[in-house]
């Protein structure tokens, strides 16, 4: 963190092209692409990646095609299309929330678009008057901005660093050609899986023992791309995820069928005086499911804690880095003035105000509309948007300051939103009340809130890390935010669409009538907000399981704190544990696997190959971003056919063995691919 930074790829006097037609279309529809898969993941898995490594090689490949191209306008497609990544995390870790607590009867087009736009372009804005602080001053180390900004500067994974920064016409580069190569595998596994009906979606089980005092379910996901999400996120938070789960399904579900058999049998639709032993298998699924939904609370808890922990953490680095930036700002002159060096150009302070400013009329009216006829609505959608523009600048600094210490994957914007929801949440309660129309429109409002942070939190976290691969490739800020802002809209555009297929297609927290559960998209984040906008609002929360949650973060912050003390690299992260317990234990397992995968060519290229560590971290990350989108993307495409056309075929009967051979293939693929010692070659 203390190092200097490296000089820029391009200097400050070098005028190569920024802002080209070719960057902007490339940029537009890349965000589109990397919203949809990310929607999807994210979804299922409680989690997104961040897309500036993969962008950043799809635009090398496809630049390299035209007869000039260069490396800052390789780096303005990538700015634009992680933007759309980032924004689709804000909007499906909360507005799926709206539809699963049915104050929304679907997607609705405008709200969200409302929502999306105005909450992205916030983060871009509350992150501008940081670049200064965090990026040069503080030197963090945003660690997909500095890996964003190394494919960029090695075309792909070659390793050839006297490759020149403006490139001429050619053939796409490796990084490319991995990530094709990935997203088909990827996406042929999914057509055989939820197309065809060839493969399982997972394989599991659920039995009863010791006379039926003990209940034990557990299963494994067959999935391409949560063993991407899990080789991208690394050993340590796959670990921690698998933990939780662990946790939850293995110690939650037992415990809680132990001291709540009836109930669980009631909410199940059986009766409580049936013999376990005519319990069908389906039944047992039916009741393990039951069990699980209170022990998802032990995740809330912990998040509750992790969250706030978070904040409180970073308090004091925090308020330095704004009165840092600050001051940066009072000395500098306009970016306009010929005299200042073009790489230090930022978008004005003043236009960053006025921006704050007008955005006060879209969010007023948001909060308005969403209150419809409630008395006092006046006064809230005002509170409301003023907690927006305070929490929001706080959260989105927060989170700009967090991605250069773990990273974007990484970037715990849950905790943040946590956050958002139980303050604003407390405040309201005692405004609108726990009875009547505010009893029912007040959890609405929070989550309204929660959208909207969340979505400036997670662009927050994505401006820095390409502002950071910016600073070192030798762009103009200025023209990145701008395009940070094409790439928020256009994914907005979009995303309100993408969510209403994968509705229809899967469903998103809740199964659809006759529709298949194994298939449904967990949404967990969304489930998470809801359950606390409803329970503080008095409309019930399992307070026991909470507790739990309070207790085991305790546990886990006075490990990580250990672990900090002793400059161990293995770490105790509150919100990953959070995720895994919030997640089924069979989404866990490949996320693991794929961790366990990393952690392999890493120690086997340290030992064997230690000068090609980066390359190697690259084109592995390269090879699971593409089985994440390639399985994505075909997942939204089969959402597509069964909304409009047909249902998927049953799956076959030998179809758990076939997927999990499947799997295994897959797994090897990754090794070989990432350990092969001709894999840093031209």
């Amino acid at each position: 963190m203390n190092q200097p930074l490296p000089p820029p790829v391009v200097g400050p006097k070098q005028q190569l092209e920024e802002i080209t037609v070719k960057a902007l279309v490339l940029g537009i529809l890349l965000s589109v692409l990397l919203a949809a898969a990310n929607a999807y993941i994210g979804l299922l898995v409680g989690m997104t990646v961040s897309a500036s490594i993969p962008a950043a090689a799809a635009s090398l490949g496809i630049l390299r095609l035209f007869r000039r191209s260069n490396i800052l306008e390789n780096n303005m497609v990538q700015t634009s299309a992680s933007a759309g990544e980032s924004l689709v995390a804000g909007i499906i870790f909360t507005i799926p929330a709206l539809v699963m607590m049915q104050a929304w009867h679907g997607y609705l087009y405008w709200p969200m678009v409302s929502i999306a736009i105005v909450g992205g372009i916030l983060g871009v804005a509350f992150t501008i008057p940081l670049r200064r602080a965090l990026i040069i001053e503080a030197r963090l180390t945003y660690p997909e901005g500095l890996a964003t900004a190394e494919v960029l500067k090695t075309g792909g994974v070659e390793t050839d660093r006297d490759k020149p920064t403006h490139q001429q016409g050619g053939l796409p580069t490796p990084g490319i050609k991995l990530l094709a190569q990935a997203g088909a595998l990827g996406a042929i596994y999914k057509l055989m899986e939820s197309g065809l009906g060839l493969f399982a979606g997972g394989i599991g089980a659920v039995r009863s023992w010791f006379g039926g005092s003990y209940l034990f379910s557990g299963g494994i996901a067959l999935s391409p791309a949560l063993i991407g999400v899990g080789y991208i996120v690394g050993i340590n938070i796959a670990v921690l995820v698998f933990l939780g789960g662990v946790i939850g399904t293995l110690i939650g579900v037992p415990l809680n069928w132990l001291f709540n058999k009836e109930s669980i049998l009631l909410a199940s639709g059986l009766s409580p005086s049936l013999a376990f032993d005519q319990i069908s298998d389906q039944q047992w699924r039916t009741i393990a499911a039951a069990a699980w939904q209170k022990c998802r609370y032990i995740g809330v808890g912990a998040m509750m804690v992790g969250g706030l922990w978070s904040l409180v953490a970073l308090a004091k680095p925090l308020i330095k880095g704004i009165r840092a930036s600050l001051k940066a700002y009072r000395h500098s002159r306009s970016s306009i003035d010929r005299a200042f060096p073009r790489t230090e150009a930022d978008t004005p302070f003043s236009i960053v105000l006025l921006v704050v400013a007008v955005s006060i009329i879209p969010l007023y009216s948001i909060f308005y509309i969403a209150m419809t006829d409630y008395e006092y609505k006046l006064l809230v959608a005002a509170l409301m948007t003023l907690l927006m523009l305070v929490l929001g600048f706080l959260f989105a600094s927060v989170a700009g300051y967090m991605a250069g210490l773990v990273g974007s994957s990484n970037n715990p914007i849950s905790g943040v939103t946590i956050a958002t929801v139980i303050t604003s949440a407390l405040i309201l309660v005692n405004i609108m009340g726990r009875e009547g129309p505010g009893a029912m429109l007040g959890p609405i409002a929070v989550i309204y809130l929660a959208a909207l942070i969340c979505s400036a939190a997670a662009i927050a976290g994505d401006n820095m890390q390409d502002l950071k691969c910016g600073h070192l490739v030798g762009a103009t800020p200025w023209r990145q935010q701008l395009f940070q802002v094409v790439g928020v809209v256009s994914a907005a555009l979009v995303i309100p669409l993408i969510l209403s297929v994968l509705d229809a297609g899967y469903g998103i927290g809740r199964a659809l009538e006759g529709g298949d559960p194994d298939r449904v998209l967990a949404a967990p984040q969304a489930g998470l907000m809801m359950a606390l906008a409803q329970g503080i609002f008095g409309q019930g929360i399992e307070w026991n399981f909470i507790y739990m949650g309070f207790a085991l973060a305790a546990v886990l912050i006075a490990l990580d704190t250990y672990q900090e003390r002793r400059n161990a690299s293995f770490r105790f992260p509150v919100l990953a544990v959070a995720v895994g317990i919030y997640l089924p234990l069979g989404l866990s397992v490949p996320i693991f696997v794929g961790g366990v995968l990393a952690a392999t060519v890493a120690r086997q290229k340290a030992r064997r190959q230690p000068d090609n560590a980066k390359a190697t971290n690259n084109r592995g990350v390269l090879l699971a971003s593409g089985l994440i989108t390639g399985e994505a993307l075909m997942g939204v495409g089969i959402a597509l056919y069964i909304a409009f056309i047909g249902s998927p075929l049953p799956t076959w009967r030998l179809g758990g063995v076939l997927g999990f051979a499947a799997i295994v293939l897959v797994c090897l693929y990754l090794l070989k691919q990432t350990t092969n010692t001709r894999d840093q070659q031209a």
